[in-house]
């Protein structure tokens, strides 16, 4: 299993309408990530800096890049776009973090 992080932000005053949009994400969307081997996604926010913090869990390299050609993602990107930074494609900025530690059972 292939463990990324990675940060986002949130527009400040839409940290409410973040969290609805998310609850829940649509099926369609949720269906694609699992087709393309996400095991598990997270995602929580710091109220202070209205910073995201993601983590997933992937099966591939590969099969997790290809879930942003996909029509279902392209349009919650569009979706997304009026509440977060967005880049001119529409998916959010974000930066990959780098793992410095990891224990497990």
């Amino acid at each position: 299993m292939i463990r990324k992080a990675f940060v986002m932000s949130v527009n400040e005053g839409q940290e409410a309408e973040y969290e609805r949009r998310h609850r829940p994400i649509w099926p369609e969307l949720e269906q694609t990530l699992k087709d393309h081997g996400v095991t598990t996604y997270t995602i929580f926010l710091d109220d202070r800096t209205r910073q995201l913090f993601g983590y997933v869990e992937i099966e591939d390299d590969a099969r997790w890049a290809a879930i942003a050609q996909t029509d279902v993602c392209r349009k919650w990107w569009a979706h997304m776009r009026e509440i977060m930074p967005s880049n001119a494609d529409n998916s959010p900025v974000a930066g990959e973090l780098r793992e410095v530690f990891h224990i497990e059972k």
